[in-house]
């Protein structure tokens, strides 16, 4: 395989609340606007994709934004879905609004929707990119998304601690395969995300579990086997696997990514477009960006 044209038609799909959040929690709150507005998420996220942008230099690449914390769908399966996590201040919409802009400005595809989470919106566009032949880089540091890897050729990377990991480094941290993440978190539950799981069973015991029997489905359909099954406290598991089946059942249901999200998109609207110079200049001037940050939005180029 010829690596070069791998990566040249690689597509870098990015998980961008989570490096809002980083610029907001991480950045000084005193970095106001020209209205006195708060903007320390966009100057750190400003930051982030600046860099992403010059080190990997994409032909392909897009930002995901999540809408909204109680209207997707798996609040419908699940009302306490994300009930733990507390809405987001109305400084921060604000910043949300002008980091969505300035992707814009950079010309990079940028998606959102109140119904399907950014981990549905990257898993649907990394379907219609694979579809292409386009290997996919999930930048992220949500283990979650980790399930989206599908060849060798694919990889999860958490940018911030410059963490990189392909199809084999999934099964080395986690226990399981890429495929099986869902099932993993089904079973051990995810306190991120106020999924339940089952109750004492971690994600030790879940990956043995899984290296097993596979998945969830497999897991029941042999759980008469269990008290044979070399684990230890076999016994326990079993008694814990069948009082908790609908609890576990129903957590895959919000662990797994939907790759079906209606989105207006296609594979070329995924490349890269380079900077809109008028659009970066007016959000440079409304969030008050230095020139030196002006000057090196200019500096950016397409390959």
């Amino acid at each position: 395989m010829n690596l070069k044209v791998v990566e040249k038609d690689r597509v870098y799909l990015v998980d961008a609340s989570i490096y809002v959040f980083r610029g907001w929690f991480s950045y000084p709150a005193d970095i106001i606007d020209r209205n006195g507005y708060p903007v320390n998420a966009v100057h750190g996220y400003a930051d982030f994709l600046t860099s992403l942008l010059r080190m990997v230099k994409p032909r392909y690449i897009a930002c995901a934004f999540d809408g909204s914390l109680s209207t997707s769908f798996r609040n419908e399966i699940y009302p306490p879905y994300k009930a733990n996590r507390e809405p987001a201040p109305a400084e921060l919409k604000y910043q949300f609004k002008a980091c969505q802009r300035f992707t814009q400005a950079l010309g990079i595809a940028e998606y959102i929707s109140d119904r399907f989470e950014a981990d549905d919106i990257i898993a649907t566009l990394a379907t219609m990119m694979r579809a292409e032949g386009h290997p996919v880089t999930v930048v992220s540091s949500d283990k979650d998304l980790t399930q989206l890897l599908r060849s060798d050729q694919d990889n999860w990377w958490d940018y911030a601690r410059s963490i990189k990991l392909d199809h084999a480094g999934v099964r080395q941290r986690y226990g399981v395969k890429p495929q099986q993440i869902a099932d993993l978190l089904a079973l051990s539950g995810d306190s991120v995300d106020n999924i339940q799981g089952v109750p004492g069973i971690g994600p030790k015991t879940a990956a043995g579990l899984l290296q097993r029997y596979n998945d969830l489905d497999g897991i029941y359909a042999n759980l008469h086997l269990l008290d044979d099954c070399g684990l230890r406290g076999a016994a326990r598991i079993k008694k814990l696997l069948h009082k908790h089946e609908r609890d576990a059942r129903i957590a895959l249901q919000l662990t797994e990514v939907f790759d079906q999200a209606p989105l207006d998109s296609t594979p070329a609207s995924l490349g890269w477009q380079g900077v809109n110079q008028k659009k970066i200049e007016d959000i440079s001037e409304e969030i008050g960006f230095s020139r030196y940050h002006y000057q090196r939005w200019l500096q950016l180029r397409k390959d």
